[in-house]
This record gives structure tokens, C-alpha cells and sequence, in this order.
């Protein structure tokens, strides 16, 4: 799974998108690790796994290395979207 699969699945489970927990850890002045995998844990239910990709967000911000570049485990981008999934604009129907 790729780095910004799992911050979707993130989304998905939690309906907020990553720069969300960013501002909530620098309103909350969460700044060390153990803090904010607590916080992740206890106010929205993650397990360690999906806990560290948010810390590592909240801490390193939206880029990362691209270590595979193919397989199902490859990103597409070494920039990480946290603004969540963009939901489709419906047209309007022409009258």
C-alpha cells in the first residue's frame, strides 16, 4: 500500500483529511512522537500503523522519499495530498 493510500484509508475512516491533524496537533501544541501517537489513538481510534503515517505528516510535512517505484506499493508523487480526496463536482443539467 502506498504512503498516500494509507493516509486515504485515514480519511475514510476518520472523515478528516490529513491537514486536518495537522492543525488539530499544532492547535493541541502536540509536538513529540509518543504524545501524538497517544492523542491519534485515543480521540480517533488508529491503530499504530495509520498513527505514524499522521505523525509523520504532522512532523516532516507533505513530502516524502520515493522508495518504490513500481509495484503496489509505489506512489505516484513524492508530494503527499492532504487536502483529502477531491469529491466530483456534479454539473448541472442544461435546461
Amino acid at each position: 500500500m502506498s504512503f498516500q493510500a494509507y493516509l486515504d484509508n485515514i480519511e475514510a475512516k476518520t472523515g478528516k483529511a490529513p491537514k486536518h491533524f495537522v492543525a488539530e496537533a499544532k492547535k493541541k501544541k502536540l509536538t513529540e512522537f509518543k504524545d501524538l501517537l497517544a492523542w491519534l489513538k485515543k480521540d480517533y481510534g488508529l491503530g499504530t500503523g495509520h498513527a505514524r503515517a499522521i505523525i509523520y505528516v504532522i512532523q516532516h510535512g507533505d513530502t516524502i522519499t520515493l522508495k518504490h517505484t513500481t509495484g503496489t506499493h509505489r506512489d505516484a508523487s513524492a508530494k503527499l495530498k492532504l487536502d483529502g480526496k477531491k469529491k466530483p463536482v456534479k454539473k448541472k443539467a442544461k435546461e
